[in-house]
């Protein structure tokens, strides 16, 4: 069973570009931000609220569980995709959800054409979205990285507990 909060925000990847229509015809602009989003903290809170402030809908767009282990590790990622999608769509600043099989983001910024994509400032201008977004009309905004809020150093810090 769907929660009602993610079922009023999810977009199916197979319907994306009739919901990014019906946006486009009500004159919205359109923002989107991706990741794995795993394990998520108070850095992708900070990077998913700036993204929220950059154009009247955010599209939060995260990489499957298998495009995950593609380029992350097989042990990744801790928590399953259809959590993910929960925990994204239950923050009142996100307004869909989707996902992604590919490694990258860039073939579902085609369909979105995303107004202004966000990014963290850490994969810079010419970060493997930009000539996407660029190429459809868009622009980059970059966002500064909270310092110790990375995913990967907070499974590092949980496995000195461990020992």
């Amino acid at each position: 069973m769907i929660p009602v909060w993610l079922s009023e925000k999810l977009i199916e990847p197979e319907l994306l570009q009739s919901k990014v229509a019906e946006l486009r015809a009500r004159h919205l602009t359109i923002a989107t931000l991706n990741g794995s989003f795993d394990l998520i903290h108070a850095g992708h809170l900070f990077m998913i609220h700036e993204a929220s402030k950059q154009a009247d809908v955010l599209i939060v767009a995260m990489n499957s569980d298998a495009s995950i282990q593609k380029y992350k590790s097989k042990e990744r990622p801790i928590i399953s995709l259809k959590y993910r999608l929960e925990m994204l769509a239950a923050l009142q600043f996100v307004d869909y959800v989707t996902w992604f099989e590919e490694t990258d983001p860039c073939e579902i910024l085609s369909k979105i054409k995303p107004d202004v994509h966000v990014n963290g400032v850490e994969y810079g201008a010419h970060c493997v979205e930009a000539e996407t977004v660029k190429i459809n009309g868009g622009r980059l905004h970059l966002v500064e990285r909270i310092d110790g809020l990375a995913t990967s150093a907070i499974i590092e810090k949980i496995k000195k507990c461990e020992q």
